[in-house]
């Protein structure tokens, strides 16, 4: 395989999508067409695997970010093992609520979009140039979306420049907002909120934004049958992970498992409530 030689007004700079699309002509086209075959036709939404619910929240060196491992076909249980926490490189994190398979696949052009940036630029993106560059890819699953298709994903990481950790959530236009402290997403969001809402404080410690986010997943599941609480019977077990000055690091699995083992005793020795 050769690499591609462009001429000067042709060259695609150091976005991976605009390579694609000089090297296989307009991918836009092929989506119209495919968009075009009327796709709700051949699925519907309670067809689809949906993932929930993602959390966010920040502490004093750097973002926690966790998810449940449920994914859901309407009133069904599609998945219980399903991972929604991904790095997008080495100092981000993206979580991915919605659609599952269109929702990882964004993931995997995001990392690749950063991944190409950098080979070519011979520098990292900005966190701020990252978060614009994940709500172009949502705006242009906006025609998807509106058949169903939704994908609104969390991001957040480590401004190298500023030294602190940032939040950015996304609607489905594409439109980015950054959070100042917490955010969660997902059919669950409302209620892992409240929790981080009552919980958070400034300055919280790793391991103490590790359970605050375990308990928020947990109250979520408590109220909505789309997240999946802690299941200590098969051992699954929220994703965690931060994201420090350090970079993207998972929490490990027996930490996890440690941490919701004993909110679920406090809970049962609480009488259940």
């Amino acid at each position: 395989m050769t690499l591609p030689i462009f001429q000067a007004h042709e060259d695609p700079g150091p976005s991976f999508v605009n390579l694609l699309t000089k090297q296989r002509g307009n991918l836009s086209s092929h989506v119209n067409r495919f968009e075009s075959s009327n796709l709700e036709s051949m699925v519907t939404k309670a067809s689809i695997p949906h993932g929930t619910t993602i959390v966010a929240l920040r502490y004093s060196d750097g973002i926690v970010m966790a998810g449940d491992r449920r994914a859901t076909e309407g009133n069904f249980i599609a998945h219980r093992r399903i991972e929604k926490v991904f790095s997008a490189d080495k100092y981000s994190a993206v979580g991915i609520a919605g659609a599952a398979g269109p929702a990882v696949e964004m993931v995997r052009l995001f990392q690749t979009q950063l991944e190409h940036y950098e080979k070519v630029e011979g520098v990292t993106l900005s966190l701020e140039g990252k978060a614009n560059q994940l709500s172009q890819m949502i705006r242009s699953n906006l025609s998807m979306a509106m058949q169903g298709l939704v994908v609104v994903p969390l991001f957040a990481g480590w401004d190298l420049q500023r030294r602190i950790g940032r939040i950015f959530t996304y609607d489905v236009t594409g439109g980015r907002y950054e959070e100042v402290a917490y955010h969660a997403i997902g059919s669950g969001g409302k209620d892992a909120r409240t929790t981080v809402k009552l919980g958070f404080r400034d300055a919280m410690t790793r391991d103490e934004a590790v359970r605050l986010a375990i308990s928020a997943l947990y109250e979520a599941a408590d109220e909505d049958s789309a997240t999946g609480g802690p299941d200590l019977v098969r051992g699954i077990y929220p994703i965690i992970a931060t994201v420090e000055r350090t970079g993207f690091a998972r929490v490990e699995e027996s930490e996890v498992a440690a941490a919701s083992q004993a909110l679920v005793a406090s809970k049962s020795s609480a009488g259940g409530n």
